[in-house]
């Protein structure tokens, strides 16, 4: 028990402790031993400075892509930051070249779903490769409920961005597209580089984004504008329309998002915790279950219609970049989508 000594009014400014810190603290004498914690990940790494929970995409030879993994692991390290008293604010970047070029198709493709690091926790299950294949065998059946048990998943742990109980900023480069953008756009703040390609072009055919999060986030005609032509805008002018809260020079990009997160994590976490809450269900309201539900719904039909299993089969016979190539080129932007292996 604590008595008037220990109580913060009688320390200047004790508003900005943090949760565990002050002698009045309801975690203090409660020190976890984090000094051992053994959790390696497949996908991403996760660190602690000071307030902010920094989760980072660590596939760089792979743009980062997207397996099975992926929001697994997310959903676990965004649990992690959210139960630790010291952390404020959750910062998720990529290393390597871009922040995250969507779905490893290759895996699936060259791999049988399996990356080859460790076990391999899907066989048997809607993840399971094979699985899905059978059931996007165009010359069988489509299953459309097990098509959505294995995408919900996907967007139930990327969603864990947007349900955590304290502020998500994604800090994104060179290119966020496809399902990357699915994983950005749950977070509460984007901070991107003015060069950053961000969207959508599997819109073009096979794919609607599941996320449902584009026209919550920028708004109807402007999320129409970019998915009814698969385009990808900038940084730039992600932040003009309000996509990003602020772009910068890539050059520039880590020491803008440092100084954001920086004054988030001046805040009380309980101040956070919040604000977040109160707008979120504006957000919520719009409805964005609802949204997700049916894009993912969508997202499976795109991949079973006669153009669908147009581009799959194309993608088996030549190879699925000339088939992106083909996609892309009457656009007039296939070389700019290239380094994205998910697109």
């Amino acid at each position: 028990m604590t008595g008037p000594g220990d109580h913060a009014g009688t320390r200047p400014a004790a508003w900005r402790d943090g949760w565990d810190e002050g002698g009045d603290s309801l975690f203090a004498d409660r020190e976890p031993d984090r000094a051992d914690d053994p959790t390696e990940y497949r996908t991403l790494t996760y660190e602690v400075t000071g307030r902010i929970a920094r989760i980072t995409f660590n596939r760089p030879d792979h743009g980062n892509a997207i397996t099975a993994d992926t929001p697994v692991e997310l959903a676990a390290t965004v649990e992690r930051a959210d139960l630790d008293p010291r952390v404020h604010v959750i910062l998720l970047s990529g290393r390597g070249k871009g922040f995250c070029g969507g779905y490893d198709l290759g895996i699936f493709a060259e791999h049988g779903g399996h990356t080859g690091e460790g076990p391999d926790r899907t066989t048997g299950t809607v993840l399971d490769p094979i699985v899905q294949a059978r059931n996007h065998n165009p010359f069988g059946n489509w299953d459309p409920m097990a098509d959505y048990a294995m995408m919900s998943r996907f967007n139930r742990g990327f969603a864990s961005l947007l349900h955590a109980n304290k502020p998500t900023v994604a800090k994104i480069h060179g290119f966020c597209v496809a399902g990357g953008t699915d994983i950005a756009l749950y977070c509460d703040q984007i901070v991107a580089a003015d060069d950053t390609k961000i969207g959508y072009p599997p819109t073009r055919v096979w794919g609607v984004p599941a996320a449902g999060m584009w026209a919550h986030r920028l708004g109807d005609q402007r999320a129409k504008r970019l998915l009814l032509t698969g385009d990808c805008i900038t940084g730039r002018q992600a932040a003009e329309w309000g996509l990003a809260v602020e772009s910068a020079p890539a050059e520039e990009l880590d020491r803008r998002t440092e100084d954001l997160v920086e004054r988030i994590a001046r805040m009380p976490i309980n101040q956070l915790m919040m604000v977040k809450l109160a707008l979120n269900s504006a957000l919520l309201a719009q409805g964005v279950a609802n949204s997700t539900m049916v894009s993912t719904v969508f997202d499976g039909m795109s991949r079973h219609t006669r153009e669908g299993y147009a581009f799959q089969l194309r993608s088996a016979t030549v190879g699925f970049r000339e088939a992106v190539r083909e996609r892309d080129q009457p656009f007039g932007d296939h070389k700019s989508q290239q380094p994205q292996p998910g697109s």
